[in-house]
């Protein structure tokens, strides 16, 4: 049975942001949520906690060593427990390390669009944002980054939030442009912290940031949530650089103990038993891109949509429809809602983000709707 083969009906009982923030006729396509049940293992472990009353304080490191298992069986990276560390997710880690690795006040390099809350951990934190603007082929500006880093485009930076796989354009970043971030980084005193959320979904392609040569001072940031649809259940991973484990255990004791149980409980089983759920699911996502291309070009051909290698995010360009706003123009008159490409890049006035993480008959219908509204 295909992974999204889950009806329009039992997902409109959902009460998740994705299937109440807009209208009951609108077809919510905006937040990354996948319309998915559960992997069987993580729904058997979650049943077997609920029924012996496991719903306490987490205290093995069962998420860590799940970690571990898993990203030596994907990417040959062998971690230890003690390089790791919990949190309650990604972005919250991602701040607490920006805070135990900065000094207040320090610049931050960005690389927009770009997720929202890369914004606002800097914004919330007392942290002015450098911006470095993705190219137009959504690869990383290398030239734009070593201006950034040297001081030469405003104040001088001490962290660069990178994201990888970049959310929203897809972009896998290679071996030889993340060696060249190193690089950059260390000639200029730069602490890199890598938001690694989406890394499950392009497999052996992705390069885990601290296994480079010369990212000993470097962290990543990740979690089985987005992989595995498991953003209810609050868990996410801090994993230091060889010369930086020091840091995790400087960070006060309510970021561990903000982790939820069962969050560890099922993206500990997620990472260790539901792993070719992930392979079934990585496949169709592939045909889900295809098949959204396929339809662009039937039914709206003045759109050029090219696939990306991660996430199951579409950035799309909608420039040559000629509307004021797109992703308003979608939702009020196709009733079907992208997200708002100005909250990744206020910039991008034409472009949406297009969750594809859904059946291809909803995918068939969403553009149906955009077609329709002009």
């Amino acid at each position: 049975m295909p992974i999204f083969d889950v009806s329009l009906d039992d997902l409109r009982r959902r009460t998740s942001i994705k299937w109440r923030r807009f209208e009951p006729d609108v077809l919510p396509m905006f937040v990354a949520e996948m319309d998915v049940h559960l992997a069987p293992p993580i729904a058997a472990r979650l049943q077997l906690a609920i029924a012996e009353g496991d719903t306490g304080y987490s205290e093995l490191p069962l998420y860590q060593e799940a970690f571990a298992s898993f990203a030596e069986w994907m990417w040959d990276w062998r971690l230890n427990v003690d390089d790791m560390a919990l949190a309650g997710d990604v972005m919250s880690g991602m701040r607490e390390l920006l805070l135990a690795s900065t000094a207040p006040g320090d610049a931050v390099v960005i690389n927009p669009a770009i997720y929202p809350p890369f914004r606002s951990v800097c914004r919330t934190t007392g942290h002015p944002l450098l911006e470095v603007p993705m190219r137009d082929d959504g690869r990383l500006d290398l030239d734009g980054l070593e201006e950034a880093f040297s001081g030469a485009r405003g104040p001088k930076p001490t962290a660069y939030l990178l994201c990888s796989p970049h959310n929203p354009q897809g972009t896998v970043h290679t071996r030889e442009e993340l060696t060249a971030v190193v690089a950059l980084a260390n000639a200029h005193g730069i602490t890199v912290l890598s938001d690694e959320i989406h890394a499950p979904l392009a497999g052996p392609a992705h390069i885990p940031f601290t296994t480079l040569p010369g990212a000993e001072r470097s962290f990543v940031v990740t979690s089985a949530s987005k992989s595995w649809n498991l953003a209810g259940l609050k868990a996410g991973l801090l994993v230091a650089g060889a010369d930086v484990r020091g840091v995790l255990r400087e960070l006060p004791s309510y970021v561990e103990e903000s982790v939820s149980h069962l969050g560890v409980l099922s993206h500990a089983v997620a990472l260790t038993d539901a792993r070719e759920w992930l392979q079934e699911l990585t496949l169709e996502i592939a045909e889900n891109k295809r098949h959204f291309a396929d339809e662009l070009s039937r039914h709206l051909p003045a759109l050029s949509y090219e696939p990306s290698e991660g996430t199951y995010l579409a950035w799309l360009d909608c420039a040559a429809l000629g509307l004021e706003s797109p992703v308003t123009s979608f939702h009020e008159a196709g009733r079907v809602r992208f997200g708002a490409g100005t909250d990744y890049d206020p910039r991008a006035t034409q472009h949406v983000r297009v969750n594809l993480g859904t059946s291809r008959e909803l995918i068939t219908e969403a553009v149906r709707r955009m077609a329709a509204s002009i």
